[in-house]
């Protein structure tokens, strides 16, 4: 999932308890001791809401994709499946590890497997309505799980595209082409057939790509800008770059929905305001504001106004995103496709600068794997023993072993709000020789951007959070060359195509013992952390200061930190801004 990814039943206690490794206490590597930031883990702001008044979110950007089958930034994921739309199965809205784990949405229950886990049935609840009264029926998922495969809606998660029997070469339901491995044999029962087995599949189910769209009512790629709700809210007005006004669907019963509780009247998403500006309007509290919520993350050179602040500090979520930020070389292109040469970036790259330009250790943590800590049951291993700082000689020594012994110029895409990060990526691999020319990308525009592959920069800072506890959604879908676009990339932007590597991908994800599995994808995270395709940085965590009239407010933690939508809500609604 990108940042801004025995039978599943059996596997929820064992992944859970992996994933508990979020929530415990850190040490921050750079010495600096316990990590300020884990006081604020699992913690859940301003006491049960009422119900009523107008919640305002605060954004300095559009959204990139709302519409299902394009949705997989992980704030847009949780806003769009917590709000506007539902899936087959989700996730329990509460803090902590407990957020990892899964609950039936649209579904019954968590899905029957049979087949050797290569079957997945599962049974729609009754009651199910659109905002127009319309019911939701199993044909509804089925077709937008088809529509994910058309070649005009990129950027969406692609499970269907890698675990569907059948599914090579398909390019959606146009000209009324459908997939045999999905079947709908009523209006509440779908079937889907894989062409491997899958576990985990319910997880997968969570995704946005397993909510209904009727077909009635899509509009190709300008359903991102009015998807039709399934959810407790529908869209009322849309002006791009401006705002957005979500009011409740009538239509949405909360007896067949035990996650949402929907508190707020109406949701206003105000957009294009400078993030520095948020923070400070944020901090303040005031007026309107007091009932207000950001959607991107606090500024670090903001962050000395809130941690000695107690007022401030406690209306402050700094959860763990469970995302990993790296910089990503393309391994296609020269003299990146030379591992000596990535070997030289890794060696070179000062994280402690990168952690510090992202706000310190109250806000992060560094990275010494692939992975995330709750994927290694806490601790990330550090198989390099890379100095925190580099190490600036061994750099050089590497390019001069790769013939690049004066160094050579290259460039870095970075969002907007990373520039600082960017300066620090910059100045540290300039130690060793190499000149790197920054550049940014506003937030909305990032992902098509670096999804572009022949017109990209060589080196790119971005991230990846798995979309459930476990190395299979972690490794396969950042260095897995199989599925690399041309355009509308994802994950992979090293585009690292190894085969040894593949290889032993389909092994792992071949195992039936999840133990067994679990430590296969920990031992392959070390083989091809050493193939450096990508310079391992920080886990970021997603610090976010609330108005102090919110209430019901928690960082979830499959959600990358990001507020529960599922919860939120006023503690005195007739003091928001109507």
């Amino acid at each position: 999932m990108k940042t801004r990814n025995c039978t599943a039943v059996a596997l929820v206690a064992s992944l859970a308890l992996s994933a508990a490794g979020c929530s415990g206490d850190r040490q921050s590597r750079s010495g600096s001791g316990k990590n300020p930031a884990t006081e604020l883990e699992g913690r859940v702001i301003g006491g049960t809401p009422k119900k009523g008044g107008t919640l305002t979110i605060l954004s300095n950007q559009d959204f990139q994709h709302l519409d299902p089958a394009r949705n997989w930034v992980m704030n847009e994921m949780d806003f769009g499946t917590r709000l506007l739309y539902r899936t087959l199965v989700t996730y329990k809205a509460e803090p902590g590890a407990k957020g990892g784990e899964l609950i039936p949405d649209l579904a019954e229950d968590l899905g029957t497997s049979s087949n050797g886990a290569k079957t997945w049935t599962f049974r729609l609840k009754k009651g199910l309505k659109y905002e127009d009264g319309a019911p939701v029926t199993a044909q509804d998922i089925k077709y937008n799980v088809e529509r994910s495969f058309s070649p005009d809606l990129t950027g969406g998660p692609d499970y269907a595209a890698r675990y569907l029997a059948g599914a090579e070469g398909y390019q959606g339901p146009a000209q009324g082409k459908h997939l045999d491995s999905i079947r709908t044999p009523d209006d509440h029962t779908i079937v889907f057939e894989l062409r491997k087995p899958f576990a985990e599949f319910p997880y997968a189910t969570v995704l946005p790509t397993f909510a209904p769209v009727p077909k009635a009512r899509d509009t190709g790629p300008q359903y991102d800008g009015r998807p039709f709700s399934s959810g407790p809210y529908k869209i009322e007005t849309y002006a791009r770059d401006k705002q957005m006004v979500l009011v409740r669907n009538p239509h949405w019963d909360p007896k067949t929905d035990s996650v949402r509780k929907a508190y707020p009247d109406k949701i206003v998403v105000r957009m294009g305001l400078k993030q520095n500006q948020i923070d400070d309007r944020l901090i303040a509290g005031t007026g309107a504001d007091a009932s207000a919520v950001p959607w991107g993350k606090l500024r670090p050179e903001n962050t000395p106004k809130v941690l000695p602040e107690p007022e401030v500090k406690a209306r402050l979520l700094a959860e763990s995103s469970n995302c990993h930020d790296m910089v990503q070389m393309h391994t296609g292109r020269a003299p990146f496709d030379n591992v000596k040469v990535r070997q030289a970036v890794q060696y070179a790259l000062d994280r402690e600068a990168i952690l510090t330009a992202n706000g310190g250790p109250a806000l992060n943590d560094l990275s010494t794997a692939l992975m995330p800590a709750s994927l290694f049951g806490g601790k990330q291993p550090d198989t390099l023993k890379i100095p925190v700082t580099g190490d600036v000689e061994k750099a050089k020594q590497l390019l001069k072993e790769a013939g690049k012994a004066d160094g050579f110029a290259t460039g870095i895409t970075v969002a907007n709000g990373d520039k600082g990060v960017g300066e620090a990526i910059q100045q540290s691999l300039g130690r060793a020789g190499i000149k790197v020319t920054i550049e940014t990308v506003d937030p909305s525009a990032f992902y098509d951007t670096i999804g572009d592959t022949k017109n990209r920069t060589d080196l790119i800072y971005t991230g990846w959070c798995p979309d459930y506890p476990s190395g299979s959604t972690f490794l396969p879908f950042v260095f897995d060359g199989r599925y690399i676009k041309e355009k509308g990339n994802s994950g992979n932007h090293s585009l690292f195509r190894d085969q040894a590597t593949m290889k032993r991908m389909d092994e792992i994800a071949a195992m039936t013992d999840a133990a067994q599995a679990n430590k296969a994808w920990q031992d392959l995270d070390g083989e091809i952390l050493a193939k450096a395709p990508t310079a391992p940085a920080v886990i970021e965590r997603w610090p976010l200061v609330l108005g102090p009239n919110i209430a019901g407010a928690f960082g979830h933690t499959s959600f990358g930190g990001q507020i529960d939508y599922a919860t939120i809500g006023l503690k005195d609604p007739s003091k928001s801004d109507n």
